[in-house]
């Protein structure tokens, strides 16, 4: 392209600070140096991570660009990129795959070394590809898709099928992965067995997604919001039942709802009372409870060993588990071959400029995803 090597102006959504609204500015984004890759962004889809930036309830440096769940187009490629070319159709990647250091060298293994979980906001060599007004902007989980051009790590991009719709699969960069994996990759759901999923968000419509697709044959949904079971049966629960609805423990209502027999748990709140009930409400011997919530962050949690101690197994799991570069290519063409249905999780599509818009959205409890076209 005749960008490549020339550094770009386009427009992108700058956090300058907490609790502050995105405003739309023009930026400056540099080429990319040495195994690098600048991507032209499609299509991204507004995530409650992205929130927590704003929130502060996770830490970042300031000013940003947030956005991690996204589809582009490879612009262009700095030296020593081996894994995609200019025109290539990708997915940026928060959770990084190096395929060089411990974690990813483990079968069983994805958290990667290379991952910004911590707020560094610069890639691998310690800088950043991003300007607005003279001043340097910050990147956002190796990502920072709020953008019309972003630059990442080769380590953090995957190709997949170019016949691929850029709104639906940019949920594969984050959401979807996220809750499917926990269920096939992290909890191993069993053909036959008894699943309940605590939060019935998109993360959680994705649980449900993955455990049908394992064979589940009683996928039970909770949610203190009634107004999310109609999608959650769609997707594939059996049942969905509040909490509100009885004065017992939730865990004694699934037991006796299931004859003792809920083979796996999956808390997709994030909240550490939602933890603890969904540990003690899969069975006390052979149950497996994944948390899939980002926890709250400096937040002890308490619980009764004697959980752990009959035989339970507690799983905690990034990104559903799943290996970054070498899992999502596969589940785009999963969905290309109409294994699972996204369509189901994209409540609005907004362009770009209406990124507050869909903010809102979000916090209002109106939306799943809201994907944002450029």
């Amino acid at each position: 392209m005749g960008t490549a090597g020339k550094v770009i102006k386009c427009k992108a959504a700058v956090l300058w600070e907490q609790k502050q609204p995105f405003s739309i500015e023009e930026i400056e984004v540099a080429p990319p140096k040495t195994k690098e890759v600048r991507i032209k962004i499609l299509a991204t889809g507004i995530c409650r991570t992205d929130d927590h930036v704003i929130k502060g309830t996770m830490v970042s440096k300031f000013p940003v660009i947030v956005g991690h769940e996204a589809t582009g187009i490879v612009e262009s490629i700095g030296e020593g990129v081996t894994t995609v070319q200019p025109g290539d159709k990708v997915i940026p990647l928060f959770l990084p795959q190096c395929r060089e250091c411990n974690a990813c060298r483990n079968p069983d293994g994805n958290l990667c070394i290379r991952s910004d979980i911590t707020g560094r906001g610069v890639l691998a060599d310690g800088t950043t590809r991003f300007t607005c007004k003279g001043k340097p902007v910050y990147h956002f989980m190796n990502t920072s898709t709020f953008t019309e051009y972003t630059v990442v790590d080769e380590s953090s991009v995957a190709k997949i099928d170019d016949t691929a719709p850029p709104e639906k699969v940019c949920l594969i960069g984050c959401g979807f992965s996220t809750g499917y994996g926990a269920a096939v990759k992290t909890g191993k759901v069993k053909p036959g067995s008894t699943c309940v999923v605590f939060g019935l968000g998109g993360v959680g419509l994705s649980v449900i997604m993955g455990c049908k697709s394992a064979g589940a044959s009683r996928i039970i949904g909770i949610d203190l919001n009634k107004d999310k079971f109609e999608k959650a049966m769609a997707v594939g629960a059996t049942e969905c039942i509040s909490p509100k609805d009885s004065t017992k423990p939730i865990s004694e209502v699934l037991s006796e709802m299931t004859g003792n027999n809920v083979g796996y748990t999956f808390e997709v709140i994030g909240r550490l009372e939602t933890m603890i009930d969904a540990l003690a409400s899969c069975h006390m011997n052979y149950g497996t409870s994944v948390v899939v919530g980002a926890p709250p962050s400096a937040k002890m949690l308490t619980y009764d060993p004697m959980l752990l101690f009959t035989g339970r197994t507690w799983k905690g799991c990034v990104f559903g588990g799943l290996k970054s570069r070498d899992d999502v290519p596969k589940l785009v063409t999963e969905f290309l071959a109409k294994k699972f249905d996204l369509d189901q999780l994209i409540t609005h599509v907004l362009p770009f400029k209406k990124i507050n818009e869909g903010f809102e959205l979000l916090n209002s409890g109106q939306s799943i995803r809201t994907v944002l076209t450029f």
